[in-house]
């Protein structure tokens, strides 16, 4: 059964708790890209299956959460989202985020170590650079057309939303909002480091992340660093979403209780 931390990361907002409790020894965290919600992983527990409790991150300003206010900034999206995730940290915790979700779990995963209060045991990015690797793309600042036909570019479940009206009035102010947040979030020069496992999954055909800027996360952890590419471009998770579990799953089972202290370097 989930313990009463589990229980009180349930309640928050910013959580959408496993269907059941399923007791299991590790909790799996899941950020969505830009422009996406928790939804996005509603298949993840059933492959996943027994290795890990699975939790997906519910962005401000989208489903459940569409009358409240978008963040604006990385800090005003992962200040709260560490204050929600340190109660889950009783247990060992992994963190899996694709695209902008990748760079929203590595800044969590700062602040959580910022405030003594532990990390996640092992990070997993997707389909996202390095953070000093990023690049902005000024799409913000420009008209709708232009940031419809780049969500089309990229392709996944958004893209077929923007075919019907209603649905990319709901959807279009969380995209223009996520990629201003992207650009004002800075590259860095020098990552700061995690003494946590990396590990990058990327398509091997996507245009929008270059392969070298996919393993530039081997800064983060230079001696616990692992990449494994899918055929497929930046949404190659949903055709490959049984074989990237599999993969998720066995890295969940290696991951073993110990202290939470884990400072970064």
């Amino acid at each position: 059964m989930t313990g009463p931390s589990g229980s009180a990361a349930a309640r928050s907002p910013w959580l959408r708790a496993p269907a059941t409790a399923s007791g299991a020894p590790v909790r799996l965290v899941c950020f969505p890209h830009a422009g996406g919600a928790a939804s996005f992983f509603r298949n993840w527990p059933g492959l996943i299956g027994p290795a890990a409790e699975v939790y997906a991150v519910r962005y401000p300003g989208r489903e459940d959460r569409i009358a409240e206010p978008l963040a604006r900034t990385m800090e005003e999206l992962t200040e709260p989202l560490a204050d929600a995730l340190a109660p889950l940290l009783d247990r060992p915790v992994v963190f899996f985020g694709h695209s902008m979700g990748a760079s929203v779990a590595y800044e969590t995963a700062l602040r959580l170590a910022d405030r003594g209060t532990g990390t996640p045991a092992a990070l997993l990015v997707s389909g996202r650079a390095a953070p000093h690797r990023l690049v902005r793309n000024g799409l913000a600042d420009q008209d709708d057309d232009a940031l419809v036909a780049d969500v089309r570019r990229r392709g996944g479940p958004l893209a077929e939303a923007l075919d019907h009206p209603d649905l990319l009035d709901l959807v279009l102010p969380a995209i223009r909002s996520d990629y201003a947040l992207l650009d004002d979030y800075a590259p860095k020069a020098r990552p700061r480091t995690l003494d946590i496992p990396v590990t990058a999954y990327y398509g091997t055909h996507d245009e929008h992340v270059a392969p070298d800027a996919v393993h530039a996360w081997s800064e983060i952890s230079p001696d616990r660093f692992t990449a494994r590419g899918f055929d497929g471009s930046h949404f190659y998770l949903v055709p490959h979403a049984t074989a990237l579990t599999e993969d998720v799953a066995a890295r969940l089972t290696a991951v073993t209780p110990r202290p939470h202290q884990e400072r970064t370097r």
